[in-house]
This record gives structure tokens, C-alpha cells and sequence, in this order.
């Protein structure tokens, strides 16, 4: 997208009551948005006249649909909203709920709402994790379904990209919200975090490093293996055509 991507723009946030989520509006609204949508599971009061709440669960099909429906217009969708619990991977029930809030949640949520970015050739935006790259062992069902989030991206980016519509992963570290408080290790703010988003956004990077941890593998992203061998695959839609 253009330089200030959401500025007199519609942008709607997932998991938008608190931490990066409510950052995310915030930051949305900085830069100038004419709306932002906060999807959240419980009624959220802000104080600026451009933010709408919009009931919206992700592991619930009909309310999205229901959500979808309510909204005309849409140019930035930030899936945003996560779930992460400490675990072992000894409840297979535990691993399904990751599924269907960090995958599942994310692929309905943007099929929902794909009519309305595609009409204005916007943009999709998928919260994801350094963990997407490399399991954190004491998260392992967060990771395997960040990891799924991420080929789900980069899937999307490709289906999508012929409508005009440009899909990004960020890949962030931990941040200093009530998911990672029990790691000690160092944290971004998210208010830090949510500008360098927008600003990836922005300038049109495909992957997104929004914190001092993640940023160790920007450098080298664009030019490296991963990259080279996601576009040789992307290459095969337009072959199979």
C-alpha cells in the first residue's frame, strides 16, 4: 500500500481490548484512519468518536459472518487476536483451541471480510510470531499453530495477490503484554511494536520485524532461502493456469 497506509482509511483489529490489539487502534487512529473497527469478545468504551466496536469472536463462524455483514467498506484487516498458553502437549484438546483462535480464526476472518478489501485492493495483516520460524518448546502448541498461520499467509499471499490485495506476516517477538508476563526475557512495548507494524505496512514488506529481538533477521529476510523458495512457489498458480 502507500506511504501511511491507514490515513483517511478504514482498518479493522482483532483482539482489539487490550495489549497490541488496543495499541493497534491507537496507532490506527495516530496516523489518521477515518475508522477503525475494534473486534473484540466484550464491549469496548474509547474515547475517539472514529473507533466502532464490532462484536466479533474468532472461533465463531456466525458472528463473523453476522460482524462481515456490518461493515461496508474496508481497506487494512489486522488479525490480531491470539491465544497462548503454557504447555506440553498432553492435551490434544489444548492444541485444537490454539487451532482454531490462531488458525482457523484468522483464515475465517479474512474470508469474511475479503469482499471488502478487495474492492479496495487493501491489505491483510497477520499477527504472528518468531515462534512461527522456530518452536518455543514450552509454548509448543502456540507455535505449531503460529507456525500454520504463517504458511496460511504466505498461501494468501499468493491466491490474493492477483486481486490486488498484499498480505503480511509480522513475525514479532515477545511483547510486554499478559501473554508473555511469565517469560523472562526482554519485552517490546506494544505501542513500539504497533508503529513499526504500520510502518512495515507501509513500505510494503511482506514480512514484518517489529521489535529489537525479531530485527536480528531483517537483514537478510528478503534475499534469503525462505524467500527465494516461497516465490519459486508462488510461481506454480500462474503455471497450473
Amino acid at each position: 500500500m502507500s506511504e501511511n497506509s491507514v490515513a483517511n482509511r478504514i482498518v479493522l483489529v482483532t483482539g482489539a481490548n487490550r495489549g497490541l490489539g488496543r495499541a493497534l487502534v491507537d496507532e490506527a487512529l495516530r496516523r489518521g484512519a477515518a475508522r477503525v473497527y475494534a473486534g473484540t469478545r466484550q464491549p469496548l468504551a474509547h474515547p475517539d468518536e472514529r473507533v466502532t466496536t464490532l462484536n466479533l469472536d474468532v472461533t465463531d463462524e456466525a458472528g463473523i459472518r453476522a460482524a462481515a455483514k456490518s461493515v461496508e467498506a474496508l481497506d487494512v484487516l489486522v488479525n490480531n487476536a491470539g491465544q497462548s498458553v503454557y504447555d506440553d502437549l498432553a492435551d490434544p484438546a489444548l492444541l485444537e483451541r490454539h487451532l482454531a483462535v490462531n488458525l482457523f480464526g484468522p483464515y475465517a476472518v479474512t474470508q469474511a471480510f475479503l469482499p471488502q478489501v478487495t474492492r479496495a485492493r487493501g491489505a491483510v495483516v497477520n499477527v504472528l510470531s518468531l515462534a512461527s520460524l522456530a518452536s518455543v518448546p514450552v509454548m509448543p502448541a502456540y507455535s505449531i499453530s503460529k507456525a500454520a498461520a504463517f504458511s496460511l499467509t504466505q498461501s494468501l499471499r499468493a491466491l490474493l495477490a492477483p486481486r490486488g490485495v498484499r498480505v503480511h506476516a509480522v513475525l514479532a517477538g515477545p511483547l510486554d503484554t499478559d501473554m508473555s508476563r511469565d517469560l523472562a526475557i526482554p519485552k517490546a512495548a506494544p505501542a513500539s511494536v504497533a508503529r513499526a507494524i504500520f510502518d512495515g505496512v507501509d513500505a510494503g514488506e511482506e514480512e514484518i520485524f517489529p521489535d529489537p529481538m525479531s530485527a536480528s533477521l531483517a537483514p537478510g529476510w528478503a534475499a534469503g532461502g525462505v524467500k527465494a523458495l516461497e516465490r519459486e512457489n508462488a510461481a506454480l498458480l500462474a503455471a497450473s493456469h
